[in-house]
């Protein structure tokens, strides 16, 4: 999973209150966490958010996916295993929790765990102690776990797919992230961040947004939250070549979103005068008109609002039949 950098970017309220709640939770004595979140908004940038501000910075952090493996494999790589414990047990293996002794462990997607595994991480938790697959004594760990999911645990639990005593032990300190739709003031600040990232890493100059891309950036729900975003600004440097981000560099999928029916002018002409690529056209117009109207008509100021050359303008007004070629 991509992060968006080693700290939380945004300003906005929901956010400090994050950093506040991440650093009083990371320094207290807890062994364990729960991170609820819609898949995207950074579980496991928290995680790691924790574990760099608590006693156990120095030691490891180590994360593992519930849903990546089945049950058995997952065992063993959570306790490791003995020597002949299973077919293909060739050696003694050393498991991510006896790895991170004194550090941290970070189960993403604890609710996809197996039930009979879910008993003995809850055993684990309990006595601090574990064996090894094929093991008879015990192996005693100092490790705060953080797990975390996108599903309400509570409803997983009456429906019989997660133990109620596993939830409320690791219940103890739960962590709410945002959706990204709730914190909109973070939309741009967030787009400046990855923009100056993948200008560092694929070696470009975008300048940024224009103003009528990031008009459809605030209006976007961004259902994928900060990863979609992420994807969707490297997926532009990768495939368009000009300095700035124009709306039509965005996935039909964004327009179909924000652009409503409403946005298209009732004499919209043509057949199609109905679709998304109308309202695109009349979003633009709305967008120009308006940016003309502030410069109070100067072409040139209103050009620089956009984000355009004036050139740049002139087409795109002709385009739109704003202007007589």
């Amino acid at each position: 999973m991509a992060d968006y950098g080693s700290e939380l970017v945004g300003s906005s309220p929901t956010i400090e209150a994050l950093r506040r709640l991440i650093e009083k939770i990371g320094r207290s004595p807890t062994r364990t966490v729960l991170i609820y979140g819609e898949t995207g908004t950074g579980k496991g940038l928290v995680a790691r958010m924790i574990h760099q501000v608590s006693s156990r910075a120095a030691r490891d952090f180590v994360d593992i996916n519930c849903a990546a493996l089945p049950a058995s494999l997952l065992e063993s790589e959570l306790f490791g295993h003995e020597k002949g414990a299973f077919t293909g047990a060739v050696d003694r293996k050393m498991g991510l929790v006896e790895a991170a002794n004194q550090g941290s462990v970070f189960l993403d997607e604890i609710r996809e765990m197996d039930l009979t595994l879910q008993a003995k991480l809850l055993t684990l938790l309990d006595t601090q102690q574990f064996r090894r697959v094929g093991a008879v004594k015990p192996v005693k760990v100092d490790v705060r776990f953080i797990a975390a999911t996108n599903k309400v645990l509570l409803s997983e639990v009456a429906s019989g797919r997660f133990r109620e005593d596993l939830y409320y032990r690791l219940q103890v300190v739960a962590v709410n992230l945002p959706a990204l739709r709730d914190r909109r003031d973070d939309v741009l600040t967030l787009a400046r961040h990855f923009i100056a990232r993948f200008n560092r890493s694929y070696g470009r100059t975008v300048r940024g947004l224009a103003p009528e891309a990031e008009d459809i950036f605030l209006r976007y729900s961004w259902p994928g939250n900060v990863r979609e975003l992420e994807n969707l600004l490297e997926r532009i440097f990768i495939l368009e070549e000009e300095d700035i981000i124009l709306p039509r560099h965005l996935p039909d999928r964004i327009l179909r979103n924000v652009i409503k029916p409403g946005d298209i002018p009732a004499e919209a002409p043509g057949d199609g005068g109905g679709d998304y690529h109308a309202a695109t056209e009349a979003f633009q117009r709305g967008l120009i008109a308006k940016a003309l109207s502030e410069a109070d008509g100067n072409p040139g100021d209103a050009a620089r609002a956009l984000g355009l050359s004036r050139h740049a303008l002139r087409h795109q007004m002709i385009k739109l039949g704003l202007l007589q070629s």
